[in-house]
């Protein structure tokens, strides 16, 4: 009886621990990628995008209230002062999400309707506000 318990949790911390593997692989390659849906149109960088550069102060992005201008294209990118969760921007309303890794790593994107949007890491612990004008 007591062999039978000991293969049981053996076999349960097994299972947990490839659902976790699975879970990570699973995470990591779609945050690898830029995901662009709904109210924003996928851009190329040039001379005309609106580029942002967003830093980290107080465990929350810096600035957290970004203008822009509807139907430009906007350039995002993270200073070195971020990491952690917060290297994963996403903008639910415009459908935009990336794991920005490096400084160098953008998000191009058109905003295509004015108003105000939220912003945040995919954890939700940083966050900020983005003003289309």
């Amino acid at each position: 009886m007591k062999d039978q318990i000991e293969i049981k949790k053996s076999s349960l911390y097994l299972v947990g621990i490839v659902i976790l593997i699975v879970l990570g692989i699973y995470f990591i390659s779609n945050t690898g990628g830029n995901s662009i849906t709904g109210n924003a149109v996928a851009n190329n960088v040039n001379g005309d995008a609106q580029n942002i550069v967003i830093g980290m102060k107080n465990f929350n992005y810096y600035p957290n209230t970004i203008k822009v201008k509807a139907n430009q294209p906007v350039s995002i990118s993270l200073d070195k002062s971020v990491y952690g969760c917060l290297r994963d921007f996403t903008i639910r309303e415009f459908g935009v999400r990336k794991y920005l890794r490096t400084p160098e790593d953008t998000i191009v994107f058109t905003p295509t309707k004015k108003g105000t949007f939220g912003f945040a890491c995919s954890m939700g612990m940083g966050t900020g506000t983005l003003i289309v004008e």
